[in-house]
């Protein structure tokens, strides 16, 4: 080999090296910005999934068993949000409460499916009342007293959490991207009434639930309620992916039919989906513990259609108004703070029975279904020291906060107020354990949602923080 030949061969190794060295930079780079500091550049995606979750004949719901079905199923539909730290996984069931040891479990599972950790988990139900309730923590309790679990037989929920945790797992194969978020409100008419009528001392003197008979209590004033609707959309360009609305009251138009359905939530949701079939709809009860649709239904079996359309109504008014935006990785964030809501005085006295309940079957059956059953479980995880964790899914100067039990509106209402200039949404009826979460004054206004807690009025100090930590960014 020549001289120049030998400088050339030289040259061109030396080019070939540092072609090398830049490459595996750039992979480095690459590798650090998928799992390191920088997962937050990473593009979002989301997958969809959906599983019936209808019981079947001859099974128990939370009141009656079923007899029979109709055209309208029970849904357990959600989202998984990918590109910020980790998978995130929000679901909504239509079920009447997810309590306990059944709500870990439905976390826990999900969270194996999606490859995130229970912490990055919300399960909600919407709460109809045709519907089954789960609560693994009190079917033990049941089983352990040798009495029949009834309503709280855990069976069938363990066939819908392996079914949704396959459906979670399958979904992620065929996430979309989402290069959007679309965000929107618009006032719901003629649905939602406060459900506790207070008299000249400041006391509940009447309750008007979800339906009410009496035209005088129906006359009455629509009360404090959230009259918006929230809706957060995610876009792949110009395609809608999934929509996911937030309004606060309960969803009974009539129930004790001994048929499955998700009531009038349910049906607006379904012609929502009819009418933006490519996308996903998923709806979530705000904090309505005490909002029902009582001034507006006397029972009728039409009001149930009448209240769907006004909320179906009310979901295509938040989607016409709805602003798109960009979504990238570093607007995604999920913080959670755990709480802890210690049982009420009432509880208190059940002290005794927590050692004693093998043997003590009457107490356990004292009340209509197995009431006493489910307080003593919530006891039992009080002074087990167990937390709920309650969340908040940032998605650039959006909030939505993850709540549990059946909280009164004034909490949804206080959010908004923490960050009124921010767009933010409610989910309640997270882990059901609590029951009725009322306000501090509450607990001496009196009232069926105070008398039923499981929890006292100290709950108010510890949900408030977490609620103003999340809004501020503060959680961990």
């Amino acid at each position: 080999m020549e001289s120049g030949e030998i400088v050339n061969h030289q040259t061109n190794s030396l080019v070939k090296i540092s072609i090398a060295i830049v490459f595996s930079f750039i992979s480095l780079s690459y590798t650090a910005g998928q799992h390191g500091s920088s997962a937050k550049e990473r593009p979002v995606s989301i997958a969809t999934f959906d599983v019936d979750a209808t019981p079947p004949v001859g099974s128990h719901m939370a009141y009656q068993p079923v007899i029979n079905t109709w055209d309208m199923g029970l849904r357990a539909r959600g989202i998984v949000l990918l590109g910020g730290s980790k998978p995130i996984v929000l679901c909504a069931v239509d079920w009447l409460a997810i309590s306990n040891e059944s709500h870990d479990a439905f976390r826990l599972a999900l969270a194996d499916a999606a490859n995130t950790t229970p912490e990055y988990v919300a399960v909600h139900t919407l709460h109809q009342h045709d519907a089954p309730r789960s609560d693994f923590t009190t079917e033990r309790i049941l089983k352990e007293a040798r009495l029949e679990p009834l309503s709280f037989d855990g069976g069938f929920t363990r066939e819908v959490i392996q079914r949704l945790a396959k459906a979670v797992k399958e979904s992620l194969k065929q996430a979309q991207p989402v290069t959007h978020l679309g965000l929107g409100e618009a006032r719901v008419f003629n649905v939602a009434s406060n459900r506790r009528i207070l008299g000249a001392d400041g006391r509940v003197r009447a309750g008007r639930m979800s339906s009410c008979k009496d035209p005088a209590l129906r006359a009455e004033p629509e009360g404090l309620i959230d009259p918006e609707i929230s809706m957060v959309s995610f876009w792949n360009n110009d395609k809608p992916v999934a929509v996911l609305s937030y309004y606060a009251t309960h969803p009974q138009s009539y129930y004790m039919t001994q048929v499955p359905n998700p009531d009038f939530p349910g049906i607006a949701r379904f012609q929502r989906q009819l009418d933006v079939p490519e996308a996903l709809h998923v709806h979530f009860t705000g904090a309505a513990g005490n909002i029902a649709a009582g001034k507006y239904n006397d029972g009728s079996k039409q009001n149930r259609a009448i209240l769907a359309e006004r909320l179906a109504d009310g979901m295509k008014r938040a989607w016409e108004g709805t602003v798109r935006r960009p979504l990238s990785g570093k607007d995604i964030r999920w913080q959670i703070e755990p709480v802890k809501l210690p049982a009420g005085q009432e509880l208190q006295s059940l002290s005794k029975h927590l050692d004693a309940r093998k043997k003590d079957t009457t107490f356990l059956l004292a009340t209509p279904w197995y009431k006493n059953a489910t307080q003593v479980a919530w006891l039992e995880r009080s002074r087990q020291g167990k937390s709920i964790d309650v969340s908040c899914l940032t998605l650039g100067d959006a909030r939505i906060l993850h709540l549990p039990g059946e909280l009164f509106v004034e909490y949804q209402l206080a959010a908004k107020k923490m960050a009124s200039d921010q767009f933010v949404a409610i989910a309640a009826y997270g882990d059901g354990g609590p029951g009725y979460i009322g306000t501090s004054i509450a607990y001496d206004q009196g009232g069926y949602e105070i008398t039923v807690s499981n929890v006292g009025p100290d709950s108010e100090r510890a949900l408030m923080k977490a609620i103003e930590n999340l809004i501020n960014g503060k959680g961990r």
